[in-house]
């Protein structure tokens, strides 16, 4: 990992309005013609999963473990102006632990099949198991936006800000959305940087054009993967700091939670960068 990625660490601005909002919006992260090849890559996979599944042309596409299927996605796993902002978040002992890729369909005239969005927070039982209140954040998300969803109508992102900070919110009736929901605005080659805890949602998409979005979650080195992660046939083209981010095996079952210094290169290489006192915790 080049030096140059710390150029794009988390300012303490970001932190402040991350801790508030449970989500920040990072802008033009990707350059426009990776934007538009990675869109194309993307076409053909909605292309290829539509009809094993079954869903027709206006059905929402989520498609999990895609790392493996080009090698811009391998790339998207460290990338300098979004990872030096997760480990800023979650510190050193991390991992990817879940991908998927949404593709929602315009409605074309249809009417939705519920008013009310499909609100949740994000790794299932966690948030059941988990007995404090506010639970944990043991995980977050970076979702790349390929198509642009700078106006409010386009299947935007929408979240409850400071709702990370609350176990559960008040939903007022099946046809209205929780007070204080607003839609993420973000343009194609944006990131946004969410916890899992917060609240969130996927509009409905009136727009013309399919919305595409790469998310990639990271949590820490302990917790067992969200998918099948098919991801160890890449591990000899990958440095240490990705190789460790992919779940390249530790030094014994103790690495995960007692990790020694061959386990987490980003450890070793955040102390090079930036001193002791980055790796206190």
């Amino acid at each position: 990992m080049d030096a140059s990625s710390l150029d794009y660490a988390l300012t303490e601005a970001e932190r402040r309005e991350f801790e508030q909002n449970g989500f920040m919006v990072v802008r033009d992260v990707l350059p426009e013609d990776m934007v538009a090849e990675l869109g194309a890559v993307v076409d053909r996979i909605d292309a290829e999963q539509r009809p094993k599944r079954g869903l027709e042309p206006h059905q929402m596409l989520n498609h999990f473990d895609f790392i493996q299927e080009h090698d811009l996605f391998l790339d998207l796993v460290d990338w300098p102006q979004t990872f030096p902002k997760v480990f800023g978040i979650l510190g050193w002992h991390i991992q990817i632990y879940h991908t998927h890729v949404i593709v929602t369909p315009p409605l074309n005239g249809r009417m939705p099949e519920r008013k009310r969005l499909g609100w949740h927070q994000d790794s299932g039982r966690l948030n059941l198991d988990m007995e404090t209140s506010p639970r944990p954040r043991i995980s977050l998300k970076v979702a790349f936006f390929l198509t642009d969803c700078s106006e409010t109508d386009r299947g935007n992102f929408h979240a409850v800000p400071g709702s990370h900070l609350q176990n559960g919110i008040e939903m007022p009736d099946e046809d209205r959305d929780p007070d204080g929901a607003v839609p993420i605005r973000a343009a194609a080659g944006d990131a946004v940087i969410f916890d899992r805890r917060v609240w969130h949602a996927s509009g409905q998409n009136f727009s013309p054009r399919a919305r595409k979005v790469l998310f990639y979650g990271y949590s820490y080195r302990w917790l067992r993967p969200r998918d099948d992660m098919t991801v160890e046939h890449l591990f000899d083209r990958c440095a240490p700091i990705r190789r460790q981010l992919l779940g390249a095996g530790p030094s014994g079952g103790h690495g995960y939670t007692s990790p020694r210094d061959e386990d987490v290169p980003l450890r070793e290489w955040l102390r090079e960068h930036l001193g002791d006192e980055a790796v206190v915790r």
